[in-house]
């Protein structure tokens, strides 16, 4: 629960839910706040209490307006603390299929299930953190390394959500980038750096209209009581509407957060139960003066509004279950058929030699490796799932769900197995003898690996949230080098919160196939079996870069306060120091193959800063689009399958210390065999801008425009002269 939560709230007309405008839900707030009294008003913006409430975050209702009892729930990839609801996939699963409209879908569905439970805010999705320190315990649950992606991935998790009448809650606001001391330590955040890479993903979530959160320290004061990024940043800068809500147990004082733009403290008190810095303390804060009578209207005004904003004042579901006591509720409807789609095409094929992939009914497969099987005591055995003793289909702590079901890759391969006539073996731990011994008969090997993380207050196997290494767990490079040296159609399969180091069997002749098959949710072993088998061309591209070293990296877990924030991370990194990957960010290998063609490049931004009036986001003319670029597509091989062609920006000369290429710009299209599409990227003036002097900037000279399959497979380029 030990979280930081900024709701952003996103505005989008949708059928299911009376959806207004910002001015008109602060029309319906303002008639609002006058039927209040003091006492409500300071209910509606304290939270009750830890364990207060049957959510994990609970405010008092307010009877004069027919207004309930707030109900905050976990999290960005479903509900938490209910058996029944759909365990999605995570974050950086999802940002690994680079689909928007299953992104999409993903945020409608978790809004949906929120709704039935009577959830009025889920604390998700993430935008923070980013990814800059690659063992980061919490990097699973947001979208990956680049802030480009990962805006675009929060603005359809946002609207999705919003529109199923749920308000969303971006988080975590800002810099929150390891899990070690990241409750006391601060990040010294270079202006720039924090505009182009940390602030960029929750400028979309403004844009997409979210609600609130914070974390840590920030340039050495706390978030919660930091006016320069709540009033300056957030509220000023970039038009923000909603409110700004407290991670649990981040808030510090009562006068300094509520003047510094906090707009409610949750869960209300420690974890304890014991420290109450709202609530009868916020109220005399108001009677001595230290706190005027306008700032507690403001945060009231702002909490009606989201409420109002996305329609939940109209016949919104009460929440009867409990947190504190988990019980069954089935909600998830037909929603697992997201949890497979995201599942299969956020697998990430990495090698795959002579065609070795996909298995066409083998006289026989050995599965090997504990994480080929659901955990044997069962997949919600340790609580917030911190434990790692069966597959791996998400990371540990608050932002994790009870499995309703998890399929595992064993059971499913044996399922395909049984249509084939596949005898199947298997030893199902990691002891490399044992693995070896199953595979050495079986024309195909499958060894199942994984590396897990989570949230500092769970240490799983001495890792306290953040991982200690790069390496695969439970000695998994040993298990695969053994099977390998046995077998020489070895498949490695490879479930994972992030980057691990291949290199001790990558380049084994006899490992013929490595599947990245990353954080998939209950529908882990079908969306497998899916690709292994064929039935769908694996179209997934990674959402980091994977290493040759762990030291090409650059910042590690910092023990005190953190200094290291720069530009240039993942990708940014490798392309500024010539630092060559193992595989690059966007790279990921299909079973057909796509030829590029016929680039266009259309319009161009006058230099100079941006100039329009002031709206969510930032200036309004930052949003318009000044560039079209386009390109054909073809399908040149033998299957239906699906591209990602990703575009990249390199700024003029004029734009100092800037990272050679940066992503602007990605489609994904799905082409039948000889069919070709349009890859169409409309580039924003924000996309050709740097933060330069306080302001959004287009600089002026020459631009690279390169588009390809990667970061670094680039097969059309072109020039925008501005």
């Amino acid at each position: 629960m030990r979280d930081y939560i900024l709701p952003l709230l996103a505005s989008a007309a949708w059928t299911h839910a009376s959806v207004i405008s910002w001015d008109d839900a602060y029309t319906k707030a303002t008639a609002a706040l006058a039927k209040l009294s003091s006492s409500e008003k300071i209910g509606i913006v304290s939270g009750v209490g830890w364990q207060g409430g049957n959510c994990v975050g609970n405010t008092k209702a307010a009877g004069s307006i027919g207004y309930p009892s707030l109900c905050l729930q976990d999290g960005p990839l479903g509900v938490r603390y209910v058996l029944g609801a759909t365990a999605f996939s995570a974050g950086i699963h999802a940002a690994s299929t680079w689909d928007i409209d299953l992104i999409r879908e993903r945020g409608t569905f978790i809004g949906q299930e929120a709704k039935q439970l009577g959830i009025h805010v889920m604390l998700g999705p993430v935008a923070g953190p980013l990814g800059k320190i690659v063992t980061g315990g919490r990097n699973w649950e947001g979208f990956g390394v680049d802030p480009y992606l990962t805006g675009i991935a929060m603005k359809e998790t946002i609207e999705g959500m919003q529109e199923a009448g749920v308000q969303a809650c971006a988080k975590h606001y800002i810099g929150n980038e390891q899990e070690k001391n990241r409750e006391t330590m601060s990040g010294t955040i270079p202006d720039r750096v924090l505009h182009e890479l940390y602030l960029w993903p929750f400028a979309d979530a403004v844009k997409a209209n979210v609600a609130s959160f914070i974390y840590n320290k920030i340039n050495g004061t706390w978030a919660c009581e930091n006016g320069g990024i709540i009033n300056k940043l957030l509220k000023d800068e970039l038009g923000f509407r909603g409110y700004m809500l407290s991670d649990w147990n981040a808030q510090h004082t009562t006068v300094g957060s509520a003047n510094a733009g906090m707009d409610m403290t949750m869960p209300g008190s420690d974890f304890e139960k014991k420290n109450i810095l709202w609530g009868p303390a916020l109220q005399n804060a108001v009677s001595s003066g230290q706190v005027q009578q306008s700032r507690i209207d403001d945060m009231v005004k702002r909490i009606l509004a989201a409420w109002y904003l996305v329609g939940q004042d109209k016949g919104y579901p009460t929440a009867t279950f409990n947190s504190w006591k988990i019980g069954s509720r089935d909600v998830g409807g037909n929603h697992k058929t997201n949890v497979r789609a995201m599942a299969r095409d956020g697998i990430v094929l990495l090698k795959n030699t002579d065609g070795a992939l996909p298995l066409k009914k083998p006289k026989s497969v050995a599965v090997v490796g504990s994480d080929s099987i659901v955990a044997p005591k069962g997949a919600n055995a340790c609580a917030d799932r911190g434990c790692n003793d069966g597959t791996l289909a998400m990371g540990w702590g608050s932002g994790t769900v009870e499995f309703p079901y998890l399929v595992a890759p064993l059971d499913a391969i044996k399922t395909q197995a049984q249509k084939d006539g596949t005898t199947v073996t298997s030893s199902t731990n990691d002891n490399a003898q044992q693995g070896a011994s199953a595979a050495q008969n079986a024309e195909y090997a499958i060894v199942c690996i994984n590396s897990d993380s989570g949230e500092g207050y769970i240490t799983v196997e001495g890792n306290v949230g953040d991982r200690k290494n790069l390496d695969p767990w439970h000695s998994g490079n040993d298990l695969v080098e053994a099977v390998a040296a046995v077998n020489k159609k070895t498949v490695v399969v490879i479930h994972s919160v992030g980057p691990v180091i291949l290199e001790p069997y990558i380049d084994n002749p006899n490992v013929v196939a490595v599947v990245w098959a990353g954080l998939p949710g209950q529908e882990s072993g079908n969306g497998l079996v899916d690709i292994l088998y064929g039935a769908t061309s694996p179209s997934g591209k990674l959402p980091y870069t994977i290493a040759k070293q762990a030291s090409d990296y650059g910042p590690t877990v910092v023990s005190g306060d953190d200094n290291t924030w720069d530009l240039f991370v993942d990708y940014r990194r490798f392309d500024k120091n010539n630092i060559t990957p193992r595989f690059e960010f966007g790279f990921g290998l299909s079973y057909t193959n796509f030829t590029y063609a016929d680039l266009s490049i259309t319009g161009a931004p006058k230099s100079g800063p941006a100039t329009g009036t002031k709206a969510p986001g930032g200036p309004a003319d930052l949003f318009e689009t000044v560039t079209t670029v386009t390109a054909k597509i073809t399908n040149s091989g033998g299957v239906v399958g699906a591209e990602v062609p990703q575009l990249y920006i390199g700024y003029p000369a004029s734009a100092l210390s800037t990272p050679p290429k940066q992503l602007r710009g990605f489609n994904k299209l799905k082409l039948e065999v000889g069919a070709t599409g349009t890859a169409t990227f409309k580039l924003r003036r924000r996309d050709l801008s740097v933060w330069d002097g306080g302001k959004w900037v287009v600089p002026s000279g020459e631009f690279t425009v390169s588009v390809g399959a990667s970061s670094r497979d680039v097969r059309l380029t072109g020039k925008i002269t501005v």
